[in-house]
C-alpha cells in the first residue's frame, strides 16, 4: 500500500491523489467524486505517508493504524465516523489499545476511520508490504 500519493488538504473535505506537481502546487484528483482541482502551495497539503498517530511508546504510522483496521474487519469498513463517541472510543481503543488518549482526539479519530473508508472503498488497502517487511 503505497500512501506517498494520497494527499489531505486542510479546509477542503476528502482525500486527493497527486496527478502532477505544478509551479504553484500540485494537480489533485478527487478519490470522492474523480474531479481534478489545482492545489496552491500556500494550502496545507499532507501526504498521508507522513501522518502518524501518538502512542505511549512510539508513534505509529497511518499505514500501520489501517492495516489493523483491514485485518480486524476481514477487509470491510470500520465504524461509522459519525458513530457516537463513545463507539468511536472503543472501537479505536480495540485496533490501538496504546494510543495516547490525552493528544489523539475525537476529530483526528473521526477523520482516520473517514479516510479508512474512502481508502477502502477505492481498494487502495492492502497488507501486502506488511507481509514483505516482516
Amino acid at each position: 500500500m503505497d500512501l506517498s500519493t494520497i494527499l489531505s488538504i486542510t479546509g477542503k473535505p476528502g482525500l486527493y491523489k497527486l496527478v502532477s506537481q505544478t509551479k504553484s502546487g500540485a494537480l489533485v484528483e478527487s478519490l470522492l467524486d474523480s474531479r481534478r482541482y489545482p492545489a496552491f502551495a500556500h494550502e496545507k497539503i499532507s501526504s498521508l505517508e507522513d501522518i502518524s498517530i501518538f502512542t505511549i511508546d512510539d508513534d505509529i504510522s497511518l499505514k500501520k493504524v489501517f492495516q489493523k483496521i483491514y485485518e480486524k474487519e476481514n477487509g470491510g469498513d470500520c465504524v461509522d465516523n459519525k458513530a457516537p463517541e463513545s463507539e468511536i472510543r472503543a472501537y479505536m481503543e480495540e485496533i490501538l489499545p496504546n494510543y495516547d488518549k490525552d493528544r489523539v482526539y475525537l476529530s483526528d479519530m473521526r477523520k482516520l476511520f473517514s479516510w479508512y473508508k474512502i481508502l477502502n472503498s477505492k481498494k487502495l488497502i492492502d497488507l501486502e508490504e506488511e507481509k514483505t517487511e516482516e
